[in-house]
């Protein structure tokens, strides 16, 4: 079972394709191509983690109440996931990565996913733990993952959208539990980030909502950033 929220602290983390062949013999060829979007084409790459500041999180966060999973090495033959692949491959630099604390929010295998109130104070606290750390470093803080999906819901989107500009935590906090089930769940991580960047403004979003079908079938597209 998965933690609610981990922390992994090792001094690098492999984005690989060596899981492709596991994948073609689970799950048709069209899967397999679409998820090979998200890993390195040649071979494995390991990409820079701050061990320093990921120590440091997880210390403090256990002081402030958050009990966390934590990890400083992936499985043999496995990578880091695609929310956090998508970043390093098209996020970053890929020819000077940024070092960075790669955050866990269990949000999608039941029965332990945290509620959007545990989800945003969380992020304050992140920030909270990050401010106290004796590095004087430059940090930005980025969640990764879709608004509603499979079944698009534009006007719920638009109202975390809307919520996250207008810093409405107490209706971030209190979204209704049955719009967070499988994909749309990955809204908790906006929840999050908006309480860690709530001292900032929403001064930039695009949203798509990308149907698949007539039936409605697709997902919520959005980047927004905070400064």
């Amino acid at each position: 079972m998965p933690a609610t929220f981990a922390i992994y602290y090792g001094d690098t983390i492999r984005n690989s394709n060596e899981q492709h062949e596991e994948y073609r013999r689970r799950f048709p060829e069209w899967y397999v191509q679409n998820r090979q979007a998200f890993f390195e084409e040649e071979g494995p790459r390991d990409y820079p983690v701050h061990a320093g500041l990921a120590m440091h999180m997880i210390d403090q966060l256990m002081e402030e109440g958050f009990d966390l999973g934590a990890s400083k090495c992936l499985p043999e033959g496995e990578g880091e996931g695609h929310a956090i692949a998508y970043v390093h491959r098209y996020v970053m630099d890929p020819a000077k990565p940024v070092a960075a604390v790669p955050i866990f929010v269990n949000t999608y295998f039941p029965p332990n996913q945290p509620r959007p109130r545990r989800c945003y104070e969380f992020g304050q606290t992140i920030r909270k733990v990050v401010e106290t750390y004796g590095e004087n470093l430059r940090v930005g803080v980025l969640a990764s993952g879709g608004l509603s999906h499979f079944l698009v819901d534009e006007d719920f989107d638009r109202a975390i959208l809307k919520a996250c500009a207008d810093k409405d935590a107490q209706f971030l906090k209190t979204l209704p539990r049955n719009k967070l089930h499988a994909g749309s769940s990955e809204i908790l991580n906006w929840v999050a980030v908006a309480g860690a960047v709530e001292h900032l403004d929403l001064n930039w979003f695009e949203y798509v909502p990308g149907y698949r079908t007539p039936a409605g079938t697709g997902t919520g597209l959005s980047f927004a950033t905070w400064a």
